[in-house]
């Protein structure tokens, strides 16, 4: 069995796609997906499809979008199949589970990547783990689950997506920072600094690029539209570990110069 989360969902047996057209059959088996070979109990299915609105008649409204579901398995499978739909989404105590026998996931496959290019960077090999976190990368085909309606379960389990991938380019614009690629990156972090307008981090790393692509008071700029709207947003002024990398740009503190040595004044805790 596929299954792609990291776009529209896409859950396919044998090359044919078992996802049903209406949305709250297709919420239960996006969420089956995701924990795929793991229980899902059904109070967290009823949650996720009904969230405090939850009827009398949800056992069996529930039992009824199962049946939906292995009814596609059983056509995907087709009448010679050695497993039935029953073996690959069990009925368990408490709750449901598809089976984890032979299943390949996107996002098993990105999280395997992002933890190796992760290494990779803590290694210094900052050439392997660009490629390697942009492979991971890759693999999404626009935002998670675009196509599910989203209860709270799975608007969680989305929300801790997001926070990967945005981690995922972190590591990978550090590893581009490391290669001396500032220039190349502008345009990117330009981007994501106006799509997260409060992430320290990618601020941190605009402004490095920026001094490095010869524009130090673009990169002072950065820094007083941040601390602006920290102040008039929240009411505190950025960390200690962004100061220091004002005062460095300020200074024109050579460090910053040397891929190596500046991005430790640009990351440090």
């Amino acid at each position: 069995m596929d299954i792609a989360v990291l776009g529209p969902l896409a859950v396919r047996q044998a090359d044919v796609s078992i996802v049903p057209s209406a949305g709250k059959p297709r919420q239960v088996l996006a969420l089956l997906a995701l924990r795929a070979g793991s229980v899902v109990p059904v109070p967290t299915l009823m949650d996720e499809v009904w969230g405090d609105a939850i009827p009398r008649s949800a056992n069996t409204t529930l039992q009824t979008y199962i049946l939906q579901v292995r009814r596609r398995i059983s056509e995907a499978l087709g009448p010679s199949a050695e497993v039935s739909a029953k073996d690959l989404l069990t009925t368990c105590f408490g709750g449901y589970q598809l089976t984890a026998q032979a299943v390949r996931s996107d996002l098993a496959e990105f999280n395997a990547l992002v933890t190796r290019g992760d290494a990779l960077l803590a290694e210094g090999n900052a050439r392997a783990a660009s490629a390697t976190l942009e492979r991971a990368l890759s693999l999404w085909r626009g935002p998670a689950l675009v196509d599910v309606p989203l209860g709270r379960v799975l608007a969680t389990e989305v929300l801790g997506m997001d926070e990967a991938r945005i981690r995922a380019k972190e590591m990978r614009i550090e590893a581009d920072l490391r290669l001396g690629r500032h220039a190349a990156l502008l345009g990117e972090l330009r981007m994501l600094v106006s799509e997260h307008p409060l992430h320290e981090k990618l601020r941190a790393q605009l402004m490095l690029a920026l001094y490095r692509s010869g524009h130090a008071w673009r990169a002072l700029e950065a820094y007083q539209q941040l601390r602006r709207t920290l102040v008039e947003e929240l009411g505190v002024d950025p960390s200690p570990r962004l100061q220091r990398l004002h005062q460095a740009v300020l200074a024109g503190d050579p460090r910053l110069e040397a891929p190596s040595t500046g991005e430790s004044l640009t990351l440090a805790g």
